[in-house]
């Protein structure tokens, strides 16, 4: 049975120069003033073009067919590296669309933005052409894809007292830090780097158990932005292995349970024929729930037959009894 075919709902090209000319980003708090002038002062070179795309809801096949995907472990967060032809990092995305980016928040999504000045620009953009910048509507996802986006710096936010962090800058400690620890903090790269992005809202305010409804969302959200990725990979880079870069989506500032957003991640980019998938688990504590929902998942494939029916696996993994955790404030 042939894979479903995503549905773009929409597709938009811009010139970053232009872009950031036309739609400047709005920035709420000096600090995210000062990181946009040190990465974007005025006689910056902006180069190549920025994709945007929004996909419908892409419900998972119905039968259990998986693709052999390499599965990395890797300790710490995003570095970035290598190149970006057919490899793209997640967005822990709120349902809208780089809605902090201007604020004095610095969690993973504030982060990449920041990090990527073009992002506040295309949601100005989109808002000023009248168009949703989303990534859900009406409790449906509908995951935002940006290729190309330049990573004009590198921002620290790891504790290091040397530098004037002893806590780090992660989260609501951006803020108060004095603005020359930002300074020190911040790597303005030369020439900038490309990245390509998969922004996906996690669903947040659960308690308790995992309902079923909720792991299939869950599943449809994870499994619609995997498969878009694959399609705009085979499109701009065919022949190339398509890789996807997450870590516990969901499981900061939404609640979300770190065994059970690894076993269905996982399957999310099997399901939808990724060839690489980079786990970034942080520290230790996140390198053993990882292992665990990596396991889970193996023990819930074990249980079935091959090509079973997708609602069957649901249901074991429904078994699992995984707990909503709660919001860690970022």
């Amino acid at each position: 049975m042939s894979a479903p075919t995503p549905v773009c709902l929409l597709r938009r090209e811009y010139e970053p120069a232009a872009l950031l000319a036309e739609h400047p980003p709005v920035l709420r708090h000096p600090h995210k003033q000062l990181l946009f002038e040190l990465t974007c002062p005025p006689d910056a070179v902006h180069g190549g073009r920025i994709v945007l795309t929004r996909w419908r809801a892409l419900p998972p096949p119905p039968t259990v067919e998986l693709s052999p995907t390499e599965v990395l472990p890797m300790p710490g967060t995003f570095d970035y590296s290598g190149d970006d032809a057919g490899v793209w990092h997640l967005n822990f995305a709120d349902p809208r669309l780089f809605i902090g980016y201007g604020s004095a928040l610095l969690a993973q999504d504030e982060m990449q933005a920041a990090e990527h000045p073009v992002l506040g620009a295309l949601r100005e953009a989109l808002l000023d052409e009248g168009l949703p910048a989303v990534t859900e509507v009406d409790d449906e996802a509908t995951p935002v894809l940006v290729m190309g986006a330049e990573r004009r710096c590198a921002i620290s936010t790891e504790p290091d007292r040397a530098a004037g962090r002893p806590d780090g800058l992660y989260g609501n400690r951006f803020a108060a830090a004095p603005e020359r620890v930002i300074r020190k903090a911040v790597r303005v790269l030369r020439p900038p780097t490309r990245t390509n992005l998969i922004a996906m809202a996690a669903p947040s305010g659960g308690q308790g158990p995992y309902f079923r409804h909720q792991l299939e969302r869950i599943l449809t959200t994870a499994y619609t932005g995997f498969s878009a990725a694959v399609a705009e990979s085979r499109q701009r880079w065919p022949g190339t292995p398509v890789e996807v870069r997450t870590g516990f989506w969901g499981c900061g500032a939404f609640g979300g349970n770190r065994r059970a957003m690894t076993l269905l991640q996982l399957l999310a980019t099997r399901l939808a024929g990724v060839d690489c998938l980079r786990f970034y688990a942080f520290d230790a504590a996140g390198q053993a729930d990882f292992r665990a929902g990596a396991a889970d998942f193996e023990r819930v494939l074990a249980a079935g037959t091959p090509g079973e029916a997708l609602a069957d696996l649901i249901e074991r993994i429904g078994d699992l009894d995984y707990e909503w955790g709660v919001s860690d404030g970022n």
